[in-house]
């Protein structure tokens, strides 16, 4: 025998002892051996302890009993599952004895046994523990409340892991009891515990929600406070849980919540305008009554109201689609009651209110956006007059929700509170000055007027200066860093409010100035305060000197010294920078030659630095001061800070190129000292593929900047040489460098603006030179195009013979750089070039694809008044084109059919409109591809017209040809995507075409030999990957539309799909945790399964690398869609979803990508959810 098993054995023996206290030792030696890490109990001694320690349970000594209760915790990991399995049986039998003591340390024991058991324990054990107190239903009728209490937390607890069947008989066990009628205790429980499993359950009570909800119903008549409030919390749970199911029981819900959220019937309310006095002359009496008479702390109606208005909110979280009808129900029934005398009752009537503008804000960009805002707006007088006297108030909880529910109005409708500023004014000081107030209440009161500031025309508040500003001055004084940091920020805006820039105004900021500034400069000056107030106090000072430092002119040269210091300063250099700047581009010209030296020394050091917001912030504030103070900078100022230019100019950061570009062109004297070191970064910027956008225009500005210089080693061809140089190399240069496409257009670009630039050297720019290396020649086709864009080349036919010459050529570069330079130069030249082209599409139907492209370039950037003249000839020609059997030719012609309808919405619109009858199979696709090319992502004119006549386009959802399904669904996805108004309106008649479109079809599924090998093709995958690509868009721009759970049902076959159409829904599924988490947990335990099957195949071992790699990312992408639905709190309710995280963990290959989601990847989920919508 060891030793462990000897020392055991005696304790053991010692435990039989008579005397308690040997046994009480024995058994805290016992404990204390249990604890220790290093112990190892063979078979026998495992079970021996065990025995010993049920024994003592029944020990006559109750501080034995206890301690045999505490050695249970350390032994359930120090033993084997069967001796866990004899504990249980043990103690379960122990709680249905007769003994009260011995069912109340078997139930604790069994409670120190649960908490112990490891999370990767295997589930016979819990299984076991469940079969023996599974049996909950007799409890529920126990004659003491608590044990009824338990019963129903017992109960929500094993719902989410029950089975159906189960949970069926549950539900209509509790419907069968209350139907007996029975008492009204009793029907408490019954209706309490209805809302418990309704909340844990979620979507299962949805099946029995017709017998359910007339009974609930009925009870709420009941003459009980405590039964309605239960009633109520059920109506709350049923709408959170099970939203469409709810939907025919919405308008009775409502309708009771209205009704009892004003059941006061101890209270009388009183709404003059003594109000306040009243209720305090009222509760002075009732403190007068006798004990025998009624008191406040019978009165349980409170619990009533609150249920209520809690099942109010609940609706106008969950249903977005009935919000304009809650405007009109609801609203006007939450602002009669914010008289509500119940502190907390009050508070969840803000919280409700709070709620509805929340909500409201979501639908701001879309098409009810303006209805939903002047219902809003009609209620504002009503809203500020409920709460303007309740800022008064003593009680902070009152005051705080009247600050955060204004401040939700003034972000939802901006403006809206203009006219009763004058009215909210006393509140808000008020709560800055209240000597009671805590510091929490200042930092919201200022919070909500730095919102009103921000949200409000300056005007509305010039002439209540005199009231305003003495109580911010003060909180600028307080002690708390908290309430300075934000006084600070309420004073920064509060002087743009006295002098706003680019509005003349009659208001005199004189008298407030020198107060401001010296409350101000005292924090700007201390140097031991906290971070936050230093960077606020650089900040306001910096918009007290931008706007008012004409009033301080003796001041502004100490603080501009203090900016320097603190520009010196690491910790607070990037807020002084931003404030150096703002001063710097003050229309007041603020003197700051006595600190441009200097500064601009410590602003080029900055430019080494490695963090980016500091170099872009840098960049800008010398900017500024080269472009409004360049005559108080001296040349030598400069030189530190152009001797770090040359090494911004990189590819890497686009942005700090471009602002350095601009930077450069903004002072035009120090061009020819620098471009020598700069110029070799610029050529490498400008021959890179990563130019575009706002850097290239920068770039084209500086070189265009750089020949007006006149500068000698500048000159115009020195310049065309360098830019060109690449081009001319032999494609096997020693350096073997490849130019690529994008480059050749940013030449190109760059070209015509020197040309622009040195319109006497143009013509001699471009050489006839057939002998010319093929990249030269291109980027020569692109320099024409983008000089004769400029119109400078006029209709020249030796031009429109190079252009022709260059169709001909044997290379697809030199074509379709043809083709960009003939449709660049019509641009330019419309009267000259458009006649010629529309004549060489009829005449060269070889050459008819690059043509299009000329035509296209031209109807996408001529103005609609200068094509105006020549729609009709380019129309006729287009439809004669539309049903080429080419699909690229067709899609050009769709294109250009789209983009010139543009031009005549109201006459060329009926015109598609009408071909589609018309039209075959092909000219039908292209009508309809058409269409989508006139969907802009921005206002446009067509807008309204296409709204009126989209649905007729659509209707080729149900066309008999499949191509031009699949071409309607794209253009429904890009209306979807761009311009969701158009089709919000359509979703009820579109979804079903749509979603039978997901469905895979066999009749379409065939089988091609290729050799001795079969070949299975899909030609429905294209259409089913065009309807799910629309769906992922409907849920970003129509989401309160969509029936979610319908759609779920489609998400979850197309997570059996094609390799294409998972990897969509893998994306889709995770955007729908973050948009509508309780739909998900609704269909969970069906979405398992697919990414379970997904994440746990694998490829067979002689498979190529490409399956292996596609294989790889599927597992990635469905791994996403688990994490996304991981971080869903509920999501461990559901044992299959339990039982697969589990399984991840527990396997290695699976973690590992777990792991590299959540952490290598960002968080894993918000990087992958976006999808290219191009």
């Amino acid at each position: 025998m060891s030793s462990v098993s000897y020392h055991i054995s005696n304790l053991l023996e010692k435990m039989t002892s008579t005397d308690k206290d040997f046994r009480f030792m024995a058994t805290n030696d016992l404990m204390l051996e249990l604890q220790k890490d290093s112990i190892k109990l063979d078979e026998d001694s495992e079970r021996r302890v065990v025995t010993m320690l049920l024994k003592l349970l029944e020990d006559k000594n109750g501080e034995v009993q206890n301690l045999a209760v505490k050695c249970l915790a350390p032994l359930v990991s120090k033993v084997k599952e069967p001796q866990v399995e004899t504990m249980v049986d043990v103690l379960c039998s122990n709680m249905t004895s007769d003994k009260e003591q011995l069912r109340d340390i078997s139930s604790m024991g069994l409670k120190t046994v649960i908490a112990e058991l490891p999370l990767t324990s295997s589930g016979s054990v819990c299984k076991k523990i469940t079969s023996q107190l599974i049996d909950l239903g007799p409890n529920l009728t126990s004659p003491r409340m608590a044990v009824r209490k338990r019963s129903i937390l017992a109960l929500g607890h094993l719902v989410p892991c029950c089975s159906p069947a189960l949970f069926s008989q549950l539900t209509e066990h509790l419907m069968k009891e209350l139907a007996k009628g029975p008492p009204t205790s009793m029907t408490r429980t019954y209706i309490q515990c209805l809302a418990t499993i309704s909340r844990q359950g979620g979507h299962r009570v949805g099946e029995h929600l017709e017998k359910l909800i007339p009974m609930v119903v009925k009870f709420t008549g009941v003459e009980d406070d405590e039964l309605r409030e239960y009633c109520f919390q059920a109506f709350e749970a049923f709408i959170r849980r099970c939203p469409k199911e709810m939907s025919p029981h919405i308008a009775t819900v409502t309708q009771l919540c209205l009704k009892y959220m004003t059941f006061d019937p101890n209270y009388n309310y009183d709404d003059n305008e003594e109000e306040d006095e009243d209720r305090m002359d009222i509760d002075d009496e009732l403190e007068e009554e006798s004990d025998d008479e009624y008191s406040d702390d019978d009165d349980m109606s409170w619990k009533v109201r609150r249920s209520s208005i809690k099942c109010l909110e609940a609706l106008i979280s969950t249903r977005l689609d009935l919000l304009l009808s809650f405007y009109s129900s609801i609203c006007p029934a939450l602002l009669a009651r914010f008289k509500e005398r119940e502190e907390n009752v009050r508070a969840d009537v803000f919280t409700a209110f709070s709620t509805l503008l929340r909500q409201t804000r979501r639908l701001v960009n879309m098409n009810c956006r303006n209805k939903l805002c002047g219902d809003l707006c009609v209620q504002v007088p009503a809203t500020v007059k409920a709460l303007h006297r309740q800022l008064k108030e003593k009680s902070i909880k009152f005051r705080q929700g009247c600050f955060c529910l204004l401040t939700e109005l003034a972000h939802t409708v901006p403006g809206a509170l203009e006219e009763h500023i004058p009215a909210l004014i006393p509140g808000i000081v008020f709560s800055l000055t209240d000597k009671s107030t805590l510091s929490t209440m200042r930092i919201d009161a200022l919070s909500f007027f730095n919102v009103l500031l921000l949200s409000h025309p300056p005007q509305a508040f010039q002439p209540h200066m005199q009231v305003l500003l003495p109580p911010v001055i003060a909180c600028i004084e307080d002690t708390f860093y908290k309430i300075t940091s934000e006084a600070l920020l309420v004073i920064q805006h509060l002087v743009k409010v006295m002098r706003p820039q680019g509005q003349a105004g009659g208001f005199d900021p004189k008298p407030f100035v020198k107060e401001v500034f010296s409350v101000t400069m005292k924090r700007l000056k201390a140097t031991d305060i906290d971070q936050e107030v230093k960077e606020r106090a650089i900040s306001c000072m910096g918009h007290i000197v931008c706007h008012l430092g004409d009033h301080l002119r003796a001041e502004v040269q100490a603080v501009l010294a203090i900016f320097l210091e603190r520009l010196k300063n690491e910790i607070t250099r990037l807020t002084a920078v931003r404030t150096i700047t703002l001063i710097a581009a003050s229309p007041l010209k603020i003197d700051m030659s006595p600190i441009l030296p200097e500064a601009l020394s410590v602003l080029g050091s900055f430019l080494r630095k490695n963090q980016r917001a500091l170099k872009l912030g840098t960049l800008a504030c010398l900017t500024a001061l080269v472009t409004h103070h360049a005559a108080s900078i001296k040349p030598a100022a400069l030189e530190p800070v152009l001797s770090e230019l040359p090494t911004l100019v990189d590819e890497s950061d686009m942005h700090v190129s471009q602002v350095q570009a601009l930077n450069r062109t903004s002072y035009p004297s120090t061009l020819a000292k620098i471009s020598s070191s700069v110029l070799p970064g610029v050529f490498r910027l400008i021959h890179s593929p990563l130019l575009q956008g706002s850097t290239l225009e920068a770039i084209l500005e500086y070189l265009q900047a750089l020949v007006l210089s006149k500068t000698s080693n500048l000159s115009y061809s020195q310049l065309l040489k360098s830019l060109m140089e690449p081009f001319h190399r032999s494609q096997s240069s020693a350096d073997g460098s490849i130019v690529h496409r994008q480059s050749y257009h940013s030449v190109a670009h760059c070209v015509a603006a020197l040309s622009s630039a040195s319109p006497k050297e143009t013509p001699g720019t471009v050489v006839k030179n057939p002998g010319s290396p093929e990249a030269a020649r291109v980027l020569a086709l692109l320099c024409l195009g983008e000089v004769g864009r400029k119109g400078s080349l006029g209709g020249s036919k030796e031009v429109q013979g190079v252009i022709l010459e260059a169709f001909s050529s044997t290379s697809e570069e030199v074509k379709t750089a043809a083709s960009c330079a003939l449709g660049s130069m019509a641009v330019g030249c419309l009267s000259d070039y458009l006649p010629f082209l529309l004549k060489e599409i009829s005449a060269q139907p070889r050459r008819q694809y690059l043509l299009l492209h000329s035509l296209k370039e031209v109807i996408r950037c001529v103005f609609s008044s200068s094509l105006s003249p020549h729609v009709e000839s380019v129309w006729a020609l287009l439809f004669q084109n539309c049903e080429c059997q080419e699909e690229g030719t067709r899609n050009l012609v769709a294109e250009c059919l789209g983009k010139l309808t543009l031009v005549n919405p109201a006459a060329l619109l009926p015109r598609l409109k009408q071909q589609l009858k018309t039209g075959s199979p092909l000219a039908r696709s292209t009508v309809v591809t058409a269409i989508k090319f006139t969907i802009v992502d921005h206002p446009a004119p067509i807008d309204s017209l296409l709204k009126d006549c989209i649905g007729d386009f659509l209707k080729t959802l149900q066309d008999e040809d499949i191509n031009v399904r699949r071409i309607a669904l794209v253009m429904f996805n890009s209306a979807a995507h761009n311009k969701p108004s158009l089709i919000r309106g359509l979703l009820g008649r579109v979804l079903p075409h749509l979603y039978k479109e997901t469905q895979i079809r066999k009749d379409l599924i065939r089988e091609v030999e290729m050799g001795p090998f079969k070949h299975t093709v899909d030609d429905g995958l294209d259409v089913r990957k065009a309807a799910f690509e629309c769906m992922y868009s409907l849920l970003d721009s129509c989401l309160e539309g969509l029936d979610i759970l319908q759609f779920l049902d489609h998400v979850e076959e197309g997570l059996k799909d094609h390799y294409d159409i998972r990897m969509l829904t893998f994306l889709m599924l995770a955007r729908l945790v973050s948009l509508c988490p309780a739909a998900v947990l609704q269909r969970l335990d069906r979405l398992v399964e697919p990414l379970k099957a997904t994440v746990t195949t694998k490829v067979k071992a002689g498979s190529v690398k490409q399956e292996f790699e596609k294989q790889e990312e599927l597992r990635r992408s469905a791994m996403r869609a688990v994490a996304a639905l991981l971080a869903v709190p509920e999501v461990e309710r559901s044992p299959s979803m339990a039982e697969f995280a589990n399984q991840i963990k527990t396997s290695t290959d699976m973690a590992s990508i777990y792991q590299s989601i959540k952490g290598g990847e960002g968080g894993g989920i918000g990087a992958t959810e976006s999808m290219d919508m191009s």
